[in-house]
């Protein structure tokens, strides 16, 4: 059932375009009211310390596969998982890079929603927040290979299945053994040997950041001083 969904939604939506491109509506073509199909929104997770273009060339490639209308990447006000395993970047300063990285890609959003709440970030918490700001959309849990594989360990785990549905994202050559006490729809993603840890430490070396973090990031870590460099300083 699930699939047909699927598929009649990138049918409705297809459709729509068409008929832009042909000075109509949809609705004028043929009675529907396309408003009323709901919208399709992503959840992608992360601390985002710093972000790159891992992130953005994922962010992209599910949004087209699953038809989404707005893939938001949340960063995480208190990452409980990653919390004391090494100082995390303030969280205003991640959120401005992200919302530097997304600028301009159509679709892609920074979500603050996890920082106006303050505290540790569960996923459960974040998609009830959500699933009251955008009432009636369907909504998809992005993860990537390695957490999809531990979900077991997220918190209230059986919540966030209840109100959204996964989507693991799936790199060539690399297979993961998935929970089968959940249904998965799979995107595939080109594989890109890129980590925020590596960028970090780049920053530390004085390595460059060029190619591998959108140029407005890389203003945003010089102008701020980020990750023990100099403020100022060049990458």
């Amino acid at each position: 059932m699930a699939r047909l969904d699927h598929f009649w939604e990138l049918v409705t939506r297809n459709f729509e375009i068409f008929c832009q491109r042909a000075g109509g509506t949809a609705k004028a073509f043929i009675g529907l009211d396309f408003s009323l199909v709901p919208l399709r929104i992503g959840l992608f997770g992360g601390t985002f310390d710093p972000p790159h273009v891992g992130h953005l060339v994922t962010a992209v490639n599910v949004r087209h596969a699953l038809a989404l209308d707005l893939v938001l990447l949340m960063v995480a006000n208190d990452p409980w998982q990653k919390s004391g395993a090494r100082p995390i970047t303030p969280a205003a300063d991640r959120l401005a890079m992200v919302q530097a990285a997304v600028a301009g890609i159509e679709g892609l959003e920074a979500g603050s929603e996890e920082m106006q709440r303050g505290g540790p970030s569960y996923t459960a918490d974040t998609l009830a927040t959500l699933r009251v700001k955008y009432a009636g959309a369907r909504f998809f849990t992005i993860v990537g290979d390695d957490a999809a594989a531990h979900i077991d360990t997220w918190e209230r785990v059986n919540e966030v299945v209840a109100m959204s549905s996964l989507v693991v994202i799936d790199r060539p050559g690399s297979p993961v053994t998935l929970s089968q006490d959940y249904e998965w729809r799979h995107v595939e993603v080109p594989r890109l040997e890129v980590s925020s840890t590596d960028l970090r430490c780049r920053v530390t070396d004085g390595r460059p950041l060029d190619y591998l973090v959108p140029e407005p990031v890389i203003d945003i870590i010089r102008d701020r001083g980020l990750y023990g460099l100099r403020v100022g300083s060049q990458l």
